[in-house]
């Protein structure tokens, strides 16, 4: 029998606004290569050019993103600036909307302490946390899927009037529609599945055939069509552009087909290589540290469906996350964060199955669970102590002062106690991460040291830099990070000939690799070398790299040079 805790408000808020602020450290780490410099090199295009139906990276059409998270982050460039918080701002403010509509979907079914628990699960999930430091689509997906299923469960509820209902329906299709102009089509698995799955669950199935529910698709399709204006516009008017080295690229079908069932089936023009249980192991630290109790209450909730007791108030939360979770699991191109869409329903489910433990076994969950927050801390001294960096007896301190206050705040064994143990755990790992590691880390992210070094030291005016990365790939290294930091112009560069041409009104700046300049050297190029900076691709940490000891054998040489003309 479902139990009645409830987190006393003065606690709930409290702690709810620690998940957040936990959260919003993440906004000033500088943006992590590759794909967050990337996207925010392509944002930055769009603001400034003030063209927002063409999408533009490494000076060329691309195609591989909806436009709807370009938008929301050029619209926040032209408010704040071009800078770090200013592309991490609105990703945040959707991933809090998705914990407001998390609350409000759960309250519809659950009892206030289901909401308050699933709430605070989904503000500590490991990989949630970092979604809002290195920032993509996830985010905005967070708060769009969760926000679209509460407005169409209302609907399906009933509990407004006839024009409720209609804003309702109106509502969750608009949501239903940015999340396809920020994902594709597969979005609708997450808000779909669910629903379908809880009508045939609970004998409802006639619910499949109501015109509302086709109204719903109609008006989602709707209110897609800015983006497919948008590809027709840049591809499928211009067969003659080269795209992933091909002409004739429709834009509206990669949209529709490509780059969903492309990646999917692995026929696409970007492939992976998918492992069928690449999920399953992935969440254990991707959920962290609520890992152990979703699976287990999921576990429950299929074994109640089996055995046809112990229903659930709803299926929603089971059949999007589970239907979620096959889909990418069948998928050829699989990443640790796709999963994030779904942690709204993870967390009900967590919540759900904590909150019907039994006092006595809520104790043993709350032990248990204290080893995993222990153990957080214990990873952050050991990050701390091996990497070393700046303020280390300050981060230390800190460590201290939070183990303390957490250790004299929650001695019970009760939920409240399990709650916040679990909160400061992971304010403790992120508090380290993002304001003590990170800001030394991302000193290695050369594109960017560079960048800060010419727009304060080097020149004024600023000159164009030319990027040069020989071969016909998209791009890569640090060239991405310097392109967003730099305040002036750049212009990419692939060839001899094309720095040649660059080079005709006399020397330019150039960055590049240091093997790259020594090979425009030795063909003849002149080479004045202005900088030498360290480089490490940062997303994917090493030990090697993290201790400080060992870290200088990890780094690749990236060099800031004024190139001459081979005729000068």
């Amino acid at each position: 029998m479902t139990q009645t805790y409830v987190l006393p408000d003065r606690w709930f808020y409290a702690l709810t606004a620690v998940g957040v602020l936990l959260n919003a450290t993440g906004l000033f780490p500088p943006i992590l290569e590759p794909d967050g410099a990337l996207y925010a090199c392509i944002a930055k295009t769009m603001a400034q050019s003030g063209d927002f139906v063409n999408l533009y990276a490494v000076g060329a059409d691309w195609l591989d993103k909806p436009h709807f998270p370009f938008w929301v982050v050029a619209a926040s460039f032209r408010l704040f600036g071009v800078n770090t918080v200013a592309y991490k701002l609105p990703a945040l403010l959707f991933f809090l909307a998705g914990v407001v509509y998390t609350y409000r979907f759960a309250r519809l079914t659950y009892t206030k302490g289901v909401a308050q628990v699933a709430v605070l699960v989904l503000l500590t999930a490991f990989h949630g946390v970092l979604s809002n430091s290195d920032v993509r689509a996830e985010p905005y997906l967070t708060g769009l899927i969760i926000g679209a299923v509460y407005h169409f469960w209302r609907v399906y509820r009933g509990a407004d009037r006839a024009s409720g209902q209609w804003l309702q329906l109106g509502l969750g299709s608009l949501l239903t529609g940015c999340a396809l102009m920020t994902k594709g089509v597969f979005v609708l698995v997450p808000i779909g599945a669910g629903l379908v799955l809880h009508w045939l669950l609970t004998g409802n199935w006639r619910e499949l055939l109501r015109p509302r529910w086709y109204g719903a698709v109609a008006l989602s399709l709707l209110f897609t069509l800015p983006e497919i204006y948008c590809l027709y516009q840049q591809f499928d008017l211009h067969p003659e552009k080269v795209i992933f080295g091909q002409t004739g690229v429709s834009g509206v079908r990669f949209f529709f087909w490509d780059s969903q069932f492309g990646r999917f089936f692995n026929t696409g023009p970007i492939k992976g290589e998918g492992d069928k249980f690449f999920f399953v192991h992935t969440l254990l630290w991707a959920f962290l540290p609520w890992s152990l109790p979703l699976y287990l209450g999921v576990g429950r909730a299929v074994a109640g469906l089996l055995k046809r007791r112990n229903p659930l108030p709803e299926y929603v939360s089971l059949g999007s996350g589970l239907a979620t979770f096959a889909l990418f699991s069948l998928s050829g191109f699989q990443l640790p964060h796709y999963m994030n869409i779904v942690f709204p329903f993870f967390a009900i489910l967590t919540a759900q199955y904590l909150v019907s433990l039994s006092p006595a076994v809520l104790r043993r969950w709350t032990l248990g669970q204290s080893v995993i927050g222990g153990l957080l801390v214990v990873l952050s001294v050991g990050l701390l102590l091996v990497a070393q960096p700046d303020y280390l007896s300050g981060a230390l301190g800190w460590v201290a002062a939070m183990v303390l206050a957490t250790i004299l705040l929650f001695r019970t064994t009760d939920l409240l106690s399990l709650m916040g143990r679990m909160v400061a755990a992971v304010l403790v790992l992120f508090g380290v991460v993002n304001l003590f590691l990170y800001p030394a880390w991302l000193d290695y992210m050369a594109g960017r040291t560079a960048a800060r070094l010419v727009n304060e030291q080097l020149a004024r005016p600023r000159p164009v830099t030319l990027l040069y990365m020989p071969g016909t790939g998209v791009g890569g290294g640090s060239f991405w990070s310097y392109e967003f930091y730099a305040s002036g112009p750049t212009r990419y560069v692939r060839s001899d000939s094309a720095v040649q041409a660059q080079l005709r009104p006399g020397p330019q700046l150039t960055f590049t690799t240091a093997a790259d300049a020594d090979s425009l050297a030795a063909r003849g190029f002149g080479i004045r070398r202005l900088a030498t900076l360290p480089y490490f691709h940062v997303s994917t940490l090493s030990y090697e790299f993290i201790n400080k000891q060992t870290r200088a054998k990890t780094l690749e040489p990236y060099v800031l040079v004024q190139v001459r003309s081979r005729a000068d």
